[in-house]
């Protein structure tokens, strides 16, 4: 018996991908909808030429017309939502598809969309008997889909970071231009310090190796990744999703545009859509046709290990573009096979990731994991195990390979006044006079395959950010840096604690004189209740009290007051 689907959106970019993906499902009859009927049917007669055997007819359909009519007449078993955009959609598309019997598959993305799609049509769902599943694309279903099965069993998540990066040759439709102008240069969720925080739309840009296909420049993307994910896996720090064009004039246009819409310097973002969708014309003849998608979690292992783990994704030969159609085929697959949950629910509820790598079998696209154990962490190696076990038990904790990601506690602040003194405080991002300063640490660590340690420490005084990066280099120094400036610090401990002078510094690879570094008496140290607390004190050759802040800290889960 062969099953109704109508796919809603069937001509454009996404739904002409999944209508060829479905010819090869012997028991489907499939309806391809357009707003116009003459483009359906040229796109059928295409599909009918390369699939003889295929029930196929096309249709026009608008679904803010008459739908609950055209559903009546049309009586699919299931509905394949690909029209998009679905930033500031509302559900009445969904609401009607439900209540006319069908499933419903969509490909939305939106994070609002998906934030309330349960809440707004569970009932509906299971009022009529059917199935309701959003998300069906590369984000949340295939993101979430990655990170679920590589953290298996785990212990604790304390970072997850996902890139997707598109070949720049890849078509693109005017609903994702749309989707992009929605929200660049605006505040979009993001999970931070293990709670939700909010970052700019297209902004925070950084380089990401993406494995077999190089460094490519990656932004900030509005995602429901970014938030549902902290949430459901416990995430102790971070969870970034971001996203970036091969094209560099492509990729710093749209920032560019997200600085002035951040501004509000430009009124009508929506104006500029058909312009970029025809520089796309231009900027697809110097790109490739290669794209890719990396995730990235490090955390604790089932063993009690800290490990990262790495997935990624490369498509070739132009096929990137079926990557957001396939958790949508693979929701179908399960549907027909009477596997799936009556309500609505987010796509990986009943599809894990085997299920969308299964999909990807007739296209050039191949994914790998990786596993890097850490060895230690970097003030472990630098001292030693044995030095390192005489320290108080709270360095340890916060020292140690596995130490918790997030410190919370309290700071008070001193500096000196003047013109060069505030100028260099400026400069190093270093925290205001104040007493009892809120504070928050951020311990991010990175470990290359060898298992090398690489620490950055990011400070939140008061909602200042002061960061730097900490490891132990090959040559055996150890140093701090505050790029482009490297401190070495002559480091030592014994059983009271440890202690951080500064021996040399260096800009870039050019060492500097000495006598003009910054002093440095950094002291930590074990209080009586059992706290980790800090005392840094930098002066200036010349110039006097840089800053000197002292305080305390505990793991952000067992704050005390």
């Amino acid at each position: 018996m062969h099953q109704r689907i109508l796919v809603m959106g069937g001509t454009g970019v996404f739904g002409k991908r999944l209508c060829r993906h479905l010819a090869s499902f012997e028991e489907v009859e499939l309806i391809v909808s357009s707003r116009t009927s003459g483009k359906a049917e040229v796109f059928v007669e295409e599909l009918m030429a390369n699939a003889q055997n295929l029930r196929v007819q096309g249709i026009a359909l608008d679904n803010g017309k008459n739908l609950v009519t055209q559903l009546a007449v049309i009586r699919p078993f299931a509905v394949i939502d690909c029209s998009g955009p679905f930033q500031g959609a509302n559900y009445d598309v969904a609401r009607a598809i439900l209540n006319a019997g069908a499933h419903l598959i969509d490909l939305a993305d939106a994070r609002d969309y998906l934030a309330s799609f349960s809440m707004e049509l569970d009932a509906i769902a299971r009022l009529n008997g059917v199935s309701a599943s959003t998300g069906a694309s590369s984000s949340p279903a295939l993101s979430s889909s990655v990170v679920d099965e590589i953290t298996r069993d785990w212990q604790r998540i304390d970072t997850i970071d996902i890139c997707i990066t598109p070949g720049g040759k890849s078509e693109v439709g005017q609903s994702v231009i749309e989707a992009i102008m929605s929200y660049a240069g605006k505040k979009i969720p993001m999970w931070q310090d293990g709670k939700l925080g909010q970052t700019t739309g297209w902004k925070g840009v950084s380089d990401v190796n993406m494995p077999n296909l190089g460094r490519r420049r990656v932004a900030a993307v509005e995602t429901f990744d970014a938030e549902s994910l902290g949430v459901r896996h416990g995430v102790q720090s971070r969870v970034s999703f971001s996203a970036g064009l091969e094209s560099p004039i492509e990729q710093r246009g749209i920032e560019a545009i997200a600085t002035l819409l951040k501004y509000n310097l430009f009124p009508n973002p929506k104006s500029l859509i058909p312009l970029l969708l025809k520089a796309r014309q231009f900027t697809r003849i110097f790109s490739s046709d290669e794209g890719g998608m990396l995730v990235k979690v490090r955390g604790i292992d089932a063993a009690g290990h800290l490990m990262q783990t790495t997935w990624s994704l490369v498509a070739k030969n132009d096929h990137g573009p079926y990557i957001p159609i396939l958790p949508a085929a693979a929701t179908l697959q399960k549907l027909l096979k009477n596997d799936v949950s009556i309500g609505a629910y987010p796509a990986n509820k009943n599809i894990i990731l085997s299920d969308i790598l299964a999909q990807m079998a007739p296209y050039d696209i191949t994914s790998q994991t990786e596993l890097s154990p850490a060895a230690s962490s970097c003030f472990e190696t630098y001292l030693g195990p044995k030095a390192f076990q005489t320290l108080p038990v709270g360095l340890q904790e916060f020292h140690s390979q596995a130490c918790p990601p997030i410190w919370s506690g309290e700071a008070d602040i001193a500096r000196d006044r003047g013109l060069v003194l505030s100028f260099l405080g400026w400069l190093f991002g270093l925290p205001d006079i104040g007493v009892s300063v809120p504070l928050t640490v951020s311990v991010d660590r990175t470990f290359s395959k060898t298992g090398r340690s690489i620490e950055r420490w990011t400070r939140t005084f008061g909602g200042k950010k002061m960061s730097s990066l900490l490891c132990h280099e090959a040559d055996g120094s150890f140093v701090e840096i505050f790029s482009p400036f490297t401190f070495i610090l002559a480091l030592s401990s014994d059983e009271c604690g440890i202690k951080m002078p500064v021996s040399g510094w260096k800009i870039g690879k050019i060492p500097l004189p000495k006598f003009l570094a910054p002093r440095s008496e950094t002291a930590e140290f074990q209080d009586d209740l059992g706290r980790f607390r800090f005392d840094v004190r930098l002066t200036v050759p010349f110039f006097g009290l840089l800053a000197h802040y002292r305080g305390w800290l505990v793991p952000s889960l067992t704050k005390q007051s």
